[in-house]
């Protein structure tokens, strides 16, 4: 049964997703001390969270950062902020989805049930397929391209004795790609895999996220990994970054 913290402090509103979430068979609880939210978060241990932006103290895109530097649990931005920039920007600072006030229930339920089922149910390990080598490693899964690992339960890239964590869209953008090492990897593909609902989803929230996974690569060392097709979507080039071919 799985467990959602709402980060809303209106409390009407926070009362309706409490009660959507648990008509729909998750445990639902919504924050009181936005003062301080992570000891309540981490008392709960949810396997989602809803994060409003506009909140006392501190606003959403804070909070997100301060729960991306301890977990990578999805996080869905419900916001009444309806621009491009304000996406992007949640996006930026670790959000996995994004709704606009006022809330369409069902579609915040379809996306609800989209994280989750990306995260952890039948989307969130799969089989291997061409491209990438795919190992088991106990319950764990990886996937292996020119020494570099995904390690796919635990969302964290290894190359090089370096490892880094991954957000649930990172790791499953960096899936894709590996899946296709050296192959173009189309932008309609990409915005599948990542998000169900592709229709509501802005193209730029794509380029954000191969933007934070290729930040997460050049920690590693890899500063040229993905390259970019215009028109067409994106490429891993790890043979040619390895060694040092020219874009």
């Amino acid at each position: 049964m799985y467990r959602v913290f709402i980060i809303e402090d209106d409390g009407k509103i926070a009362a309706i997703l409490k009660n959507k979430m648990e008509q729909y068979g998750y445990v639902a609880e919504a924050a009181s001390d936005f003062r301080d939210l992570l000891p309540e978060l981490e008392s709960f241990d949810p396997q989602l969270v809803l994060l409003d932006i506009n909140l006392p103290y501190f606003d959403g895109y804070y909070w997100c950062r301060q729960i991306r530097s301890r977990s990578n649990i999805p996080i869905i931005f419900i916001s009444a902020r309806a621009g491009e920039m304000d996406q992007v920007m949640a996006i930026e600072n670790g959000g996995d989805d994004y709704i606009t006030k006022p809330i369409q229930l069902e579609l915040l339920m379809a996306k609800v049930r989209g994280v989750l089922r990306r995260s952890y149910g039948e989307y969130a390990i799969r089989e291997g397929k061409e491209g990438g080598e795919s190992t088991t490693d106990g319950p764990s899964m990886e996937l292996q391209v020119s020494g570099l690992r995904l390690l796919m339960s635990r969302n964290e890239l290894d190359w090089n004795g370096k490892r880094v964590e991954l957000t649930k869209n990172e790791g499953l953008l960096a899936e894709c790609l590996m899946r296709r090492p050296g192959h173009i990897v189309a932008r309609e593909t990409l915005l599948e895999a990542l998000w169900d609902d592709v229709q509501f989803v802005d193209d730029n929230t794509l380029t954000v996220n191969v933007t934070r996974l290729r930040k997460k690569l050049e920690e590693l060392g890899l500063q040229k990994a993905i390259e970019t097709i215009r028109g067409q979507g994106y490429k891993l080039s790890l043979d040619e970054e390895l060694s040092g071919g020219e874009r």
